[in-house]
Parts: C-alpha cells; structure tokens; sequence
C-alpha cells in the first residue's frame, strides 16, 4: 500500500490583540487540511513516561504501542530508541485510582523514579486519568517539570495530562488543548498555575513546537502518529497505522501560523 500523500497547507488565523503570532498544529475534525513536513533535526531517540496512580491505560499505552512498532522498525538504522518508565517510586503504578470504584486495573513496573531518571531524556510523554483530579497524586510530575522542563526537546501530554503542564506554570500564553468530556474542569483546575492558556476546545491535538497536548484518549494515538511522521517521516507514521490496522487521524491536521 503506497503512503498517502499530504500536502501542507497554510491558515492564517483572525488577529488576536493581546497574544502574538504563534505557530500550532491544531487538528478539527471539519478541517481535512495537511500537517507538516518532517522536521530536518535529527529525530529523539530517548523517550519517557511519566506514570502516577490513577492514568488512563490508553492514554499512555496507545502512543507507547507506537514507539513499539518504531523502535522495531528502525532497529537496523544507526539509533537506538530507547523508553523510560517513570513514576515516585518503582513500586507498580496501578490504572486505578486509590478511591476510584473500579474493578479492573492494570500495573506497570517503572524503570526509574523521578528522582533517578536518565539525563538524557528528549520527549516525555504524560497520560491523563483519575489521578489528576487530586494535585498531589501528580505533584511528582510537577517537580520533575521545574527541575527538567528546559532540558526536554517535547513534552507530549494527552486527555487530563494536559492539567500537570498547568500547574508546573508552563501553559501561559501556550495554545493547548485537553480532554473535551473534562474541559471544562481543566480550565478551572489549570487556573492557578496557568492562567493565561489559549484554550483550543475543537482541536484533536495541539502543536506548538515543544510542547503537545492531545485531547482525550484516543486522540494521544493520532498526536503520536502526527509526532512520528514529523520526526521520522510520514512514510513510517503510515507503515506502523498500516501495521496496527489503525485509521488515523493525523493525516487531516490543520497548520496555522
């Protein structure tokens, strides 16, 4: 199956008086435009997760089954793509939250604790979930933030993950999205830390260069093919949504500068 061609294209947005020219990758669901071309920076090969009692199984291992297929389709180039689990401790981090009524869970074993993590750490990738309605489930998160934001090259957040950005104070003046069934609760909650975010509410995802934030759940799945085929090339993005039998989303992004 030949990859689908995507062209860019171009929107320039009606002029806001009180933010300045910004360049997003805001996906709607009524625009059927293109996204970008791949970036010509080498690509990240050390990835991470940030988990905490409470995350939305999808919305970490979505994106995650991706790095999979990526890491085993790019095993015979020169890099090596690498993924750390992190979490406040290397006890097992459960999907459930401690006062969730759920009967269903799933645990992972973290790799590294926040306070060990590699140095070398380019992309980090935070889930959303029950847990981010109480700040202190996620405030590990928030320190390991302030201490490593500047270091990162991305931040990818998805569904309520979106929350742990705002209360480290990094979505002032940032375009962001979250989960559209909680908005309304991200917004508010979000208030204290960030309180100048230009909420984008119609988007499937929201690039603004460093920083990515997926609205809910299924929606980190299309972020991540969208991130791939920017840093790898949309050849691969298609070849592993192939792989997956996974009808993407990420092909109808819309750019704005």
């Amino acid at each position: 199956m030949p990859p689908r061609r995507i062209n860019v294209v171009t929107v320039s947005p009606p002029p806001k008086s009180d933010s300045k020219p910004s360049t997003i990758t805001a996906r709607d669901r009524n625009t059927n435009v293109a996204m970008a071309a791949p970036t010509t920076e080498a690509p990240p090969t050390e990835f991470a997760v940030a988990l905490f009692e409470g995350f939305q199984a999808l919305d970490a291992f979505g994106p995650l089954d991706t790095l999979n297929l990526l890491s085993r389709r790019d095993k015979d180039s020169n890099r090596k793509i690498s993924l750390s689990v992190l979490a406040a401790t290397k006890d097992a981090v459960s999907t459930a939250a401690p006062d969730a009524h759920q009967t269903i869970e799933q645990w992972v074993l973290p790799t590294h604790t926040f306070d060990d993590a590699p140095d070398n750490i380019e992309v980090l990738i935070i889930p959303g979930g029950q847990g981010t309605r109480k700040p202190e489930t996620t405030q590990p998160i928030v320190d390991f933030l302030h201490a490593r934001f500047s270091k990162l090259r991305f931040v990818i957040t998805i569904c309520t993950g979106t929350v742990i950005l705002s209360r480290a104070g990094l979505l002032n003046g940032v375009r962001a999205t979250t989960n559209k069934c909680a908005f309304d609760w991200v917004v508010e909650a979000s208030k204290e830390g960030s309180p100048k975010v230009e909420w984008v509410r119609r988007a499937r995802w929201v690039d603004t260069g460093k920083i990515w934030t997926a609205s809910g759940v299924t929606a980190g799945m299309d972020a991540m093919f969208a991130f791939v085929a920017q840093q790898y090339g949309e050849d691969v993005a298609a070849s592993i949504a192939e792989t997956q039998e996974y009808t993407h989303e990420w092909s109808g992004a819309k750019r704005i500068a």
